[in-house]
């Protein structure tokens, strides 16, 4: 991710949404949001220069949530956004997302149209065609409000004590806002980004500081962020740690005894427990690969409104176009509040399946599912399960990983099978 690919990339995306805004008469206008790792301010520079080269205006918001950037594209009109984030990853990864206007991820139609154009040489407009930039105004007060309006009108936060762990990422200024001026004391922590400490000990992926402060503060909820903030994990009063799935069911049940729920999407990963919680309620359910960009196009395919993945991704279509880490959180408080009870008790029946995930590091270019002595360990631990589990291997799409992940019962026979794998893998990959 150097400064010259970034521009290039600016410059061929510019292009490109300039020929889209030229059919329409209007000039177009790319919003622009970051996290806070270092390598934001190069690669925002870069993605600058590339776009006002292209004849494209710029709105710079600086550190955002991804799920604000996308609501901010669809609220201000313009033709794109893009997210400079490795969402997740340590501080020193980094990417570039983009949205369309109406404040979904871009059709693969336009993604395939930027490719394309980023194998032509760059070039650059004349002066009097240049892009202009500038900084919007209050963008965060404009997110904060947002979030705050998915939430129900008539209820509150109050007498509620939260902690809530920002991952020193996009939503360390916003996010405790949210939940302070819907009523709730609030102790945020992960809130003082430097720019290498993101996702750092700290976050939805590394919840072990938030459970110890859960805990001291006694506190009824937590609630942990990861570094762009699409993505949420819960931790309720006695330290017990809510993942996506279990946090999926328990907005899924609230609804489905308020109203007919359609349907509700999982991924490959999306563990069977809750496969089989719906059949009992009859709530149609099903599975898209995993990534919520797959969640996302079962659901518009299907006309439903709710789903997600274990990560913590939550894609409710009633209250916004992408996944929102703050928004999923207050949809779990929703539940709370109206049906008084905890989150417990809300997850009560759900009894989860034991699951054993092991990333297994892999050279670029690895193609694991050519390897024979890969898929013959596979199809021997799918044999030893007899039926009472079932095995996934699929490669990381943000890191040089392949993800093996083992289900079923009991658990020491799972974590038998899938550390067998495993090893397959590494001897294959170092091979």
């Amino acid at each position: 991710m150097t400064p010259d690919f970034v521009m290039r990339l600016g410059y061929a995306a510019g292009r490109v949404l300039a020929a889209r805004g030229a059919k329409a008469g209007a000039r177009p206008t790319v919003l622009i949001g970051k996290d806070t790792r270092i390598s934001g301010y190069m690669i925002e520079a870069a993605l600058e220069a590339g776009f006002s080269a292209a004849g494209v205006d710029v709105l710079l918001c600086g550190p955002l949530p991804t799920s604000g950037v996308a609501y901010l594209t669809r609220a201000l009109r313009v033709s794109a956004g893009v997210v400079i984030s490795a969402s997740h990853n340590p501080y020193a990864d980094n990417g570039i997302k983009f949205f369309s206007r109406d404040g979904y991820k871009l059709p693969d139609a336009v993604e395939a149209q930027i490719e394309a154009r980023l194998e032509q040489p760059m070039g650059c407009n004349p002066s009097a065609k240049l892009g202009r930039a500038r900084r919007v105004d209050d963008a965060q007060g404009c997110y904060i409000e947002f979030c705050k309006s998915t939430f129900p009108g008539e209820l509150d936060l109050k007498g509620m004590k939260l902690v809530v762990d920002c991952a020193h990422g996009a939503a360390y200024d916003v996010a405790p806002q949210v939940f302070r001026e819907l009523g709730a004391e609030v102790a945020a922590i992960g809130v003082a980004p430097d720019g290498y400490n993101i996702n750092d000990l700290f976050g939805a992926t590394a919840p072990q500081n938030l459970i110890r402060e859960v805990k001291r503060q006694k506190a009824q909820l937590g609630v942990a962020l990861d570094g762009d903030a699409d993505r949420v994990l819960i931790v309720d009063g006695s330290g017990t740690a809510y993942d996506g799935d279990q946090l999926l069911y328990a907005i899924a049940r609230h609804r489905a005894g308020r109203e007919k729920l359609a349907g509700v999407a999982g991924t490959l990963m999306t563990n069977f427990a809750l496969e089989k919680a719906f059949a009992r309620m009859k709530v149609p359910f099903a599975r898209a690969a995993v990534g919520d960009r797959y969640v996302l196009e079962l659901l518009r395919q299907k006309g439903w409104l709710l789903g997600g993945e274990s990560s913590g991704h939550i894609l409710s279509l009633d209250k916004h176009t992408t996944g929102d880490g703050i928004v999923s959180a207050l949809q779990v408080l929703t539940a709370m509040r109206e049906s008084r009870k905890s989150l417990a008790q809300l997850t009560a029946d759900l009894v989860m399946v034991p699951q054993v995930l092991l990333n297994v590091t892999i050279p670029k270019g690895f193609e694991w599912s050519k390897r024979k002595a890969i898929l013959r360990a596979q199809a021997e631990a799918e044999k030893s399960l007899n039926g009472r589990g079932r095995v996934l291997l699929r490669p990381s799409g943000t890191e040089p990983v392949l993800r093996v992940m083992v289900e079923g019962v009991p658990r020491k026979a799972i974590e038998s099978v899938a550390k067998s794998i495993a090893d397959v893998v590494r001897r294959e990959a170092t091979a």
